[in-house]
């Protein structure tokens, strides 16, 4: 994108905060009111409002704040794409329906979302709505105790901003006021210590609320950005939509609270938000909302994430950044054109460097036309800018930097990224650098899956599977019973292939789960040992699964698919079975773990990329089984699985001593 595409919005905004280049620069409030348009009235008689009235010289200053900062907020308009929105509803509704089959319904229902305005706060927004705003905000703050030590500074970042993101503008303060406010009558009467405090007082909030479940899903009809205060209600959606709901219900209540994000996190190829709050010492403490308050510092969910940066959104524009960043005079990356954050990386980071050094001898040789360098964080096969510096082909310094995530340097120039060096990974424990480039020598690479099942809810199923037991008996109770096979180690492929350890025939067979499992378990294939074809026959299992409704039953375990499991109701005593219907003898067995349909499935179409400055194809081929071979990979070099067939979950990583290794 060049210069004359941004939109004249940005173009101001560059202007205005470029002062040193004007020399008569608008002040933020002269600014904003000239942009206003024909909607400059409706903003000076707020101002008047407030200005004539003494007693209220706090309030005239917060609607300065706000309305200084209002020209950087846009919001799109479409009537489909409202009710697009109806998803989330659905989603809290949903009986047995899976997200993507309600998005699908969405989409078949309402047809394209068609066309989208957006309309900018400055120009839209009345004196009603905004003296709305602004007294509730400032009822919240002065009418409850635990907002007393709450600065003005942080009242106005925290507490008094009328909208989160690009959500459209609705009066929403007065009815979570008046919604949520019995909760907190609630609170008095519990006797609950330190009711001055924040924090105690958000945890109280969340245990509450949180009584009812939390509907999780990254899935969506529409790539929304902030769906508004309505429909985070429903308590469906990503972490992005339960940290809003959050946010403005500690907001309307009079909690001050930040929502801090990490732009992308490492290994999820995905942003991630979460809520901060201060108790009354001023402490800064984190939740996921669903999770309890626990101290920022040396939180220990962010000691074993290894993402680069992490901000804190903030209502005003962070003016000071942009005016450095916009004093290079070249196009900067999308991210930082008009930065609503600043950089809280020190108060989470683990293995943190002030200063993290990268040598000349790392950069590719040539002339750059970038003059800032941005420190990029892997997404599938795209590298994401998460920080930045200024380039020096000398060698380069980034500041306040998390260590342990695959990254790589790059500058941006003619609206794309030009790398700068191959990936490298810095080390948390030694501050050695690793560089992934393609060495000389080749050799083979068999993956097993294109996303990592190392962490996570793979990891789990894969553990779950450990101490399950095979069984074959002559009772259909199995009062009586033989152990065909034990596993004792969790799996690395979709599926692992056994010997049985019995050769006696037997009519009923089954899979029965160790304690506290759930006898989570994908499929169950026996072959007959004398034609070693798929033995056949009838379910038989203990009823109920852990949903309640239907949709994870033991039938599951012997449909032929491994993207249905079953999840027995109870932690312990569940199995699932067939009754053959006559004597048999087992001599293979293979077993899958419940999954996420990240293992290389046969019959699906893969590439294998290899990263060589670029990324390179090794080649596209189906499936035949659950692994591909590529011979003649580079060896040292980043690799990325891609399935055409089906599913988006990719992530990087090597291949070393037979294994993949994920980044």
């Amino acid at each position: 994108m060049s210069l004359r595409q941004v939109p004249l919005l940005f173009v101001l905004l560059f202007l205005f905060l470029s002062c040193s280049r004007s020399p008569q620069p608008l002040s933020p409030l002269k600014f904003a009111l000239h942009s206003a348009g024909a909607n400059r009235a409706e903003l000076e008689k707020v101002l008047r409002h407030y200005r004539q009235r003494p007693a209220d010289s706090l309030k005239y200053r917060a609607a300065c704040f706000l309305i200084e900062n209002m020209p950087y907020y846009s919001y799109p308009v479409s009537e489909q794409l409202e009710k697009y929105k109806v998803y989330y509803t659905w989603l809290r509704e949903a009986k047995g329906r899976t997200p993507q089959q309600l998005v699908d319904s969405v989409k078949a229902t309402l047809g394209p979302v068609g066309p989208i305005t957006m309309r900018r706060d400055i120009e839209t927004v009345d004196s009603a709505y905004l003296c709305d705003n602004i007294e509730w905000a400032f009822r919240a703050w002065r009418e409850r105790p635990w907002a007393r030590r709450v600065s003005f500074g942080d009242f106005c970042e925290y507490i008094l901003p009328y909208r989160i993101g690009d959500e459209p503008l609705t009066n929403w303060r007065e009815r979570y006021y008046r919604k949520y406010s019995p909760l907190l009558d609630s609170l008095r009467k519990s006797g609950l210590p330190n009711q001055d405090d924040p924090v105690a007082v958000a945890q109280y909030l969340r245990d509450k609320v949180s009584e009812r479940p939390y509907v999780f899903t990254m899935t969506a009809p529409y790539a929304f950005g902030h769906i508004g205060p309505q429909y985070v209600e429903t308590l469906t959606g990503s972490c992005k939509e339960v940290t809003d709901f959050g946010a403005y219900l500690l907001r309307a209540l009079g909690i001050p609270c930040a929502i801090d994000f990490l732009p992308l996190r490492s290994r999820m190829n995905a942003g991630h938000f979460w809520l901060t709050t201060w108790d009354k010492h001023g402490e800064d403490y984190m939740s996921e909302f669903f999770g309890p308050f626990g101290k920022t510092h040396g939180n220990w969910w962010y000691r074993y994430d290894d993402s680069p940066k992490l901000y804190r959104y903030t209502f005003s524009v962070n003016r000071a950044l942009h005016a450095e960043m916009a004093a290079y005079g070249e196009e900067l990356y999308p991210f930082w054109r008009v930065p609503k954050f600043v950089d809280v990386t020190r108060e989470y980071a683990y293995y943190y460097r002030k200063e993290q050094a990268i040598p000349a001898s790392m950069l590719y040789p040539g002339k750059r036309k970038g003059h800032i360098a941005y420190l990029c964080l892997s997404s599938r096969e795209r590298w994401q800018p998460v920080a930045w510096t200024e380039y020096d082909a000398h060698g380069l310094t980034f500041h306040d930097i998390e260590k342990g995530a695959v990254v790589r340097v790059a500058t941006y120039e003619d609206g794309a990224l030009r790398f700068a060096t191959d990936p490298f990974y810095i080390d948390g424990w030694t501050n050695e650098i690793h560089i992934y480039h393609c060495g000389p020598e080749t050799h083979d690479v068999v993956p097993y899956s294109k996303y990592t099942v190392d962490d996570g809810d793979d990891l789990m199923f894969r553990n779950r599977l450990v101490n399950g037991v095979v069984e074959a008996s002559d009772r259909p109770d199995f009062a009586t019973r033989d152990t065909l096979y034990f596993i004792h180690e969790r799996p690395h492929r979709l599926y692992t292939t056994v010997r049985s350890l019995s050769g006696r025939a037997y009519r009923y067979f089954r899979y029965f789960g160790p304690p506290g499992q759930h006898c989570s378990i994908a499929e169950l294939r026996l072959y007959e040992a004398t034609t070693d074809t798929l033995l056949k026959g009838k379910p038989i299992g203990t009823p109920g699964c852990f949903q309640k409704d239907g949709s994870h039953e033991y039938p599951n375990v012997f449909d032929g698919s491994t993207l249905t499991c079953f999840d027995y109701l109870e932690p312990s005593g569940g199995w699932a079975g067939l009754d053959a219907g006559r004597e048999v003898r087992i001599g293979r067995i293979a077993y899958a773990p419940s999954n996420r349909d990240n293992y290389v499935c046969p019959g699906d179409e893969y590439e294998l990329f290899y990263c060589d400055g670029e990324w390179r194809s090794a080649g596209r081929r189906r499936a035949t089984a659950d692994s591909l071979l590529y011979t003649h990979i580079p060896r040292g070099a980043l690799l990325l699985l891609r399935d055409y067939t089906r599913g988006v979950d990719e992530r990087i990583f090597t291949y070393e001593k037979g294994y993949q290794q994920w980044k």
